[in-house]
């Protein structure tokens, strides 16, 4: 097995390759000066098992993928595995008004039809693996970012609305702490209502734990309200880190003591690594159940 690292995700490849004890293939990307992306794969790939390793988010990224996977292609791999740690556009996963067209349907058709096998880390929704047309695996960060907030010994994990919930029971199990959810109103892309709910958190440490922190803006509303009920600290933390629009400014002024991310996007809160639970996929060692394959028949390349 050999990985090809694209420039979004190569922290979370060169800690792929240590635990795995593999090579990582000599890529040169660059940009010309019209952002044109230039991709020379220097490595021989012909007969090898290549997994690419690459975000698809923002869009110069998802297409550096598309351009990776051609250029791995061409060498004719014995076969080739795309991790996506974060998929872009994942969360317009249906039609929510009349014109649109659901583009994580679009860009799932895109990326597999050069590639055998796709693994993704907590997607928006899981049936955005049914999208696929190929082997496609679902996995989840909660076992790495559990281990992280345990060490904070939280007294209650929280889901910033109904939605989120059930991944954090799952968090709450692995701690051995309390769980539950508020719940939310959204007005805009970037501004929710918290909808008041008496949680008992006077003097307690509270973790919230969501699948995206992108504008912060749900998180911030909840944190104010636990912060109002007397909570001691409020921590805030997610699989994907997008971090726009001053999120973290405002996680800040609401009272949140630490931003814990994974490195699916990987910057200055990437405290956590998805590598393990990649690694335990790539050598079938998932727990059952851990992971969803949304189809049987495996992969072929389209001429």
């Amino acid at each position: 097995m050999i990985l090809v690292g694209g420039t979004a995700s190569k922290g979370l490849t060169r800690r792929l390759a240590q635990i795995m004890n593999v090579e990582i293939a000599d890529v040169i990307i660059k940009r010309f000066p019209d952002q044109e992306v230039y991709i020379r794969i220097m490595s021989k790939l012909a007969d090898k098992d290549v997994v690419i390793v690459q975000t698809t988010h923002p869009d110069e990224n998802l297409f550096e993928l598309l351009v990776l996977q051609e250029t791995v292609r061409a060498q004719k791999p014995r076969s080739m595995t795309t991790i996506i740690p974060y998929f872009g556009y994942g969360r317009q996963d249906r039609a929510f008004n009349e014109g649109e067209v659901v583009t994580a349907s679009m860009v799932a058709k895109m990326i597999q039809r050069t590639t055998h096998r796709v693994i993704l880390v907590d997607p928006h929704k899981e049936y955005i693996t049914d999208f696929f047309d190929i082997p496609v695996r679902s996995l989840t960060a909660v076992k790495p970012l559990s281990e992280r907030l345990k060490d904070l010994k939280p007294d209650l994990i929280l889901a910033p609305d109904i939605g989120a919930y059930p991944r954090v029971k799952k968090v709450a199990e692995v701690i051995g702490c309390q769980s539950d959810h508020l719940d939310k109103h959204r007005i805009n892309g970037e501004t929710v209502e918290m909808e008041d709910k008496e949680l008992k958190v006077d003097g307690k440490i509270v973790a919230i734990v969501d699948d995206i922190i992108s504008t912060g803006g749900t998180m911030a509303a909840a944190i104010k309200q636990l912060k109002s009920q007397g909570a001691k600290a409020v921590y805030a933390a997610c699989t994907h880190g997008l971090f726009i629009g001053g999120a973290i400014e405002k996680l800040t002024a609401a009272g949140c003591e630490r931003v814990i991310a994974t490195d699916t996007l990987e910057g200055q809160f990437s405290f956590v690594s998805v590598a393990s639970i990649i690694a335990e996929e790539l050598q079938g060692k998932a727990p059952k159940g851990g992971a969803k394959l949304s189809k049987d028949a495996p992969g072929t390349f389209d001429e």
